[in-house]
């Protein structure tokens, strides 16, 4: 038998997590993250990808009349995903799917949603690079996550939390993903962050045509 992959190992451990996985970010809703998820989803319209949708929590915050897509790797949390959109009598196209490999066209959706889960994706930067493939020119990226705090304390803290979140289920704390935006030409037209800069959220507008190149003098 040949050894288990890094890959399979955490979608055994997200498996393995997802019938608790709704009380622990509940938990973490009401003391840190607030009224993130409303915050985010009120933003979306059009053709709607979330990245990552985890067991649906977000799918009652958006609004009538967008025309949801939701992507997970894991299959267990896909299950209750499903079952929560068919409970809200929310029509949704929730599949399997691979955050660094989006199995969608160039420009597809008019607004793609990730919350709290570029934490825990293998390689957060390419996972970016393909949200923003998929938007379509003017198209809005909605992002929120737990991040690197502001304050060097809470950042210690954070490092010493990795030394185990890290090998068990690959959730990283200092990570911030308005970093990686500038590269793609986004322009972030909300932005907020509280609770010692540990979460952020903010709305980012793709270019409505691709930047200029200078031509060689």
């Amino acid at each position: 038998m040949a050894p288990e992959t890094r890959a399979e190992r955490l979608r055994r451990y997200w498996d393995r997590n997802a019938g608790s996985y709704d009380r622990q970010m509940g938990f973490f809703d009401r003391r840190l993250f607030g009224d993130t998820r409303a915050w985010i989803c009120s933003e979306a319209a059009g053709d709607v990808l979330e990245v990552a949708v985890g067991t649906g929590l977000n799918l009652v915050h958006y609004p009538d009349g967008v025309r949801l897509t939701g992507i997970e790797w894991s299959p267990e949390m896909l299950k209750i995903a499903r079952r929560r959109a068919a409970e809200l009598g929310r029509e949704a196209d929730l599949r399997e799917g691979d955050a660094q490999a989006l199995d969608f066209p160039d420009g597809a959706f008019d607004t793609v949603v990730c919350t709290f889960s570029l934490c825990a994706i293998p390689d957060e930067r390419r996972a970016v690079g393909e949200m923003v493939r998929v938007l379509r020119p003017g198209g809005l990226l909605l992002l929120a996550d737990h991040v690197a705090a502001s304050a060097w304390p809470a950042r210690l803290v954070q490092r010493l939390l990795e030394l185990v979140t890290v090998p068990m289920g690959g959730e990283h704390f200092l990570r911030r993903p308005i970093e990686h935006l500038g590269e793609h030409g986004l322009t972030v037209e909300r932005h907020d962050r509280f609770k010692l800069g540990i979460v952020e959220r903010l709305a980012a507008r793709k270019p409505s045509r691709p930047p200029r190149l200078m031509s060689p003098r």
